[in-house]
């Protein structure tokens, strides 16, 4: 039995090369932060359906593509309990959360008076500005920043964490992948 040493090893190869995700870091990202949002206000009791919380990142990438128009992933949802509480969630593009940011997402909110709260999902920093401009609407804002990074462990094995982060409250909501 003749052999360079590396017999079964293509196998193990191809194994483990279905695993690695070959879309967009962005797409994966706005998956994550939106499956992971959804659950949240399922749990906080809005009524969110399974279907869009147990989407595959497969069928999320062939509604949105490999890179997701944000103003595509705005969610809106009412409470089971209290069907005139509504709620909006608006993901923030990559650029830095400036006032004018924060004006554009006033003047695309309709019907504000029936809206009682608003989370806008960030993935950069918020200036000082735009926080006292956020200050300004009259219901609950909540920010929360993305925060996306694997822990290695031995043998180059990794655990990816992703996190939605709210400073002014405290709360982490999370996922280990």
């Amino acid at each position: 039995m003749e052999g360079n040493g590396f017999e079964g090893k293509e196998a193990v190869g191809n194994c483990l090369g279905s695993l690695v995700d070959q879309g967009s870091r962005d797409s994966h990202r706005y998956y994550l932060s939106r499956r992971t949002v959804l659950e949240m206000l399922r749990d906080r009791g809005y009524d969110v359906p399974l279907s869009e919380i147990n989407l595959s990142l497969h069928d999320f990438r062939a509604i949105h593509g490999q890179d997701p128009d944000v103003d595509r992933l705005r969610i809106s949802v009412t409470h089971r309990s209290y069907p005139s509480k509504r709620i909006v969630v608006i993901f923030c593009g990559p650029g830095m959360i400036k006032v004018n940011v924060i004006r554009s997402i006033a003047t695309q909110i309709v019907n504000k008076d029936s809206l009682s709260g608003l989370i806008l999902i960030l993935q950069n920093q918020i200036t000082n500005q735009a926080l006292k401009a956020v200050d300004l609407f009259p219901f609950k804002v909540e920010l929360f920043q993305v925060t996306v990074f694997t822990v290695v462990k031995n043998q180059g094995c990794g655990i990816t964490i992703f996190m939605l982060h709210n400073d002014n409250h405290g709360t982490c909501e999370g996922r280990k992948f």
